[in-house]
């Protein structure tokens, strides 16, 4: 089975894009609030939405099951306020739910949290419970700059953030990094924000004890892990300078995904990287929808590089196409083994 452990719901209805912009537009005059009923999507958008955009993709790409969220860009934690961000995160996250359910066989739900700037992340926790508890949610996305770019807020190893981290320990629930859509002018958002993201929190965790307080606390940093395994040395030399301890021991829960667009960069990550820290993943209809005209393929297909490296054993290749997920989503091997997978 391969299983990609980093889907959004890119492709939603119109519709549901001019409720969220009415949503946020209303915040500073709340009679202009849009009707929650107006949120509402059919199944058959939602067939138009999946059957035309991610599942035909993944069919004619090659894999059998993605790990999948709301859109990112569209979490946009920085507008509006706390309530403006759990009527979201409920919303999106409802709908989520219903394309899993749907389509049980090829799609398994992650949610985004109702995060807000300077609200304490704790307040994330009764959506964070209900996604899991009561709707089976396998794993959800961490914001790590709820400020779109501005960076104001604590770092995601500051106690503030414990609360959190111990009901994710407590459900065994994996985070993946992830932030938003950026309001800083200076950091285009797929481009900037979200590889800035990456980089930071690996840097964050690198300086910190997290993992010492949260041993079962587990990580996935996507985008191939942004600027990290490029500057591995750099990262192993400050561990062992600030922190007196190797790197290596931080990847009992670090992992990294395969969403890097060319085959030097996934050969790279592979080479430098450990097999059982890397966990296949796409993105794809997200950040780079367009062909590479030097291949004439699509450049968020990569399932083609990993494909393409030879120098991977069969062994690593099933841990990157599925063993990792199962290992570090637990719930999501409940859900496969229950389906019996």
């Amino acid at each position: 089975m391969i299983i990609d452990c980093h889907g959004h719901f890119t492709t939603i209805p119109k519709s549901l894009r001019d409720w969220r912009a009415q949503q946020t537009d209303a915040v500073k005059d709340p009679s202009k609030a849009p009707l929650l009923a107006g949120a509402h999507v059919s199944d058959d958008q939602i067939r138009d939405a999946i059957e035309n955009g991610q599942l035909k993709l993944q069919k004619e790409r090659g894999s059998d099951l993605t790990l999948f969220s709301p859109i990112a860009g569209l979490m946009s934690h920085h507008l509006g306020n706390e309530r403006t961000s759990l009527e979201w995160a409920e919303i999106s996250n409802d709908l989520v739910y219903r394309v899993t359910e749907m389509y049980p066989d090829n799609f398994a739900p992650v949610g985004m949290l109702p995060q807000s700037p300077y609200a304490p992340p704790k307040n994330s926790i009764p959506e964070l419970r209900r996604i899991v508890e009561e709707l089976g949610f396998v794993g959800v996305n961490l914001n790590p700059d709820p400020t779109g770019g501005y960076w104001t807020g604590t770092p995601v190893t500051d106690r503030s953030w414990y609360p959190l981290y111990e009901v994710l320990s407590e459900l065994d629930v994996p985070a993946m990094i992830h932030v938003a859509a950026s309001c800083n002018p200076c950091f285009h958002g797929t481009g900037a924000h979200y590889l800035n993201a990456d980089t930071s929190v690996f840097m964050q965790v690198l300086q910190s004890d997290l993992f010492k307080d949260f041993p079962n606390l587990r990580f996935v940093i996507p985008h191939g892990g942004g600027a990290v395994p490029y500057h591995w040395g750099r990262y192993r030399g400050m561990s062992l300078e600030m922190m007196e301890r190797p790197l290596e021991g931080l990847l009992d829960n670090v992992f990294f995904d395969t969403c890097v667009y060319h085959q030097p960069g996934v050969e790279l990550l592979t080479k430098v990287v450990p097999a059982d820290n890397v966990l296949f993943g796409s993105e794809m209809i997200g950040a780079v929808r367009g062909k590479d005209p030097a291949t004439g393929q699509y450049f968020d297909d990569t399932k083609r590089y990993v494909d393409g490296i030879a120098a991977l054993s069969d062994e690593d290749r099933y841990k990157i196409y599925e063993g990792n997920a199962r290992r570090v989503y637990p719930r999501l091997d409940a859900r496969l083994k229950a389906q019996g997978k």
